[in-house]
């Protein structure tokens, strides 16, 4: 009779242990076919390379390999060209778009006159393959749009930004016609809209709306009027970048970049606004599975240790990168304090990432219970999607548990980066 009770109790237990199973595995075969889309960034070919290099390396060599090309694989140089009249803004412009404030240091000299006599370049504090590249003013009574481009060497930019303070001439579409006609992208940007509000805020009648959508429609006629057939104007303030159009184009010159300098582009922006904030998270997320794949090369190299130092490091490298990506470190946050009303402590307090104490100790439990998480068939899935892991079990484990600790990581780290960045302007979600 207990024998019988036995049984049943087992054959329960088995179904029950399926059924988890079956639930876990249609869990990660939805989070992880998003995730493979963009598995082709990194081939077989570049595993079995990583592979066969530390598999003749000590423990603290192969680590140093794993970390050089963590780092390697965002040096894709971007080169943005800022053009316009002098007095426009657009060496405020080279500042806003770098985080920068005008009198910090490293940021591009301003002032009423022109103060760039040649292309100046300007590198982000933080992606410093992303040039931002302050151009002679144009607008002389001599000027030459071909001589200028020969001049400020056109090929080396990915895209211009045209800007002009108030109307746009016949210099700028003079520009944009020769930019077109070499095959390079332009943007025309209306700077400086924070003075023309002020300006009209003292009418009885005003209304911010109105007032941009003519500001919009008066540039664009103009515009047309010199012979742009279809013209997009962005209008932007240096001074306070979040607002207004640059959320558009922020998306017009990521929609038209090539695919692999996007994630750069999107990495770079300073992150004003929680469309930037959602954009900066889809573009670390989809690099999830190439980073995550590298811990697949530890388990199937003979190195005692290796396997849990460099799931270490990984994650650890992916996790810093995330905190700076989104203005979370220290400097950020005190810069942010500085334009703000707001204590570091106060913005700290939004945070609940703070927990991911980056110390091989505090990180070794976490990411073994990840593993017992995911422990089970969820890994022959995996293993059946990934070429170079075949039958190894551990490679499998060890790409879930990586992945899925940095799927946890930037959930809550953007989740920070949005309350600090609500908490900063004095506004609740």
């Amino acid at each position: 009779m207990s024998n019988g009770k036995g049984k049943r109790s087992s054959a329960l237990h088995i179904r029950s242990y399926a059924a988890i199973v079956f639930l876990l595995c249609g869990l990660f075969r939805r989070t992880w076919i998003t995730m493979f889309e963009d598995y082709r960034k990194i081939t077989q070919e570049d595993l079995e390379d990583i592979k066969e290099s530390i598999s003749t390396q000590d423990l603290p060599s192969a680590i140093n390999t794993i970390k050089e090309y963590l780092k390697k694989q965002d040096l894709v140089e971007l080169n943005i060209g800022v053009t316009g009249e002098s007095g426009s803004g657009k060496s405020t412009f080279v500042n806003a778009f770098r985080g920068l404030g005008d009198e910090e240091e490293g940021s591009a000299e301003t002032g009423p006159v022109e103060t760039t006599m040649e292309p100046e370049v300007y590198l982000h504090p933080k992606y410093k393959n992303v040039k931002v590249w302050d151009l002679p003013g144009i607008g002389t009574p001599n000027f030459k749009a071909d001589k200028y481009l020969k001049l400020v060497q056109f090929e080396r930019y990915d895209f211009f930004i045209i800007i002009a303070s108030e109307r746009f001439r016949e210099w700028h579409t003079q520009l944009a016609k020769e930019i077109m006609r070499m095959g390079k992208k332009f943007y025309f940007v209306r700077s400086k809209i924070d003075s023309c509000i002020t300006a009209e805020k003292r009418k009885k009648t005003f209304d911010q709306k109105k007032m941009l959508d003519t500001i919009r429609e008066d540039c664009k006629n103009g515009l047309r009027k010199i012979g742009i057939e279809d013209p997009v104007v962005f209008l932007i303030s240096g001074w306070e970048l979040g607002k207004y159009d640059f959320n558009l184009l922020q998306e017009r010159m990521e929609k038209e970049l090539p695919h692999h300098k996007r994630r750069v582009l999107l990495l770079a922006l300073p992150n004003i606004t929680l469309e930037i904030n959602e954009k900066k998270k889809k573009a670390l997320e989809a690099n999830n599975v190439k980073v995550a794949l590298l811990s697949v090369c530890a388990a199937t190299v003979p190195i005692p240790g290796l396997l849990v130092a460099l799931d270490f490091v990984i994650f650890k490298t992916e996790v810093e990168t995330y905190f700076n990506t989104f203005g979370l470190d220290d400097s950020s946050l005190q810069k942010l304090c500085e334009n703000s009303d707001k204590t570091i402590e106060e913005l700290k307090s939004q945070m609940k990432s703070l927990h991911f104490g980056l110390n091989l100790a505090s990180m070794l439990p976490v990411l073994g219970a990840a593993s017992l998480v995911v422990a089970g068939s969820a890994f022959e899935y995996v293993a059946s999607l990934i070429p170079i892991l075949g039958s190894v079990a551990a490679g499998a484990m060890s790409f879930i548990t990586v992945s899925t600790m940095l799927k946890r990581a930037l959930d809550d780290i953007a989740e920070d980066a949005r309350n600090v960045l609500m908490a900063s302007v004095g506004t609740t979600v």
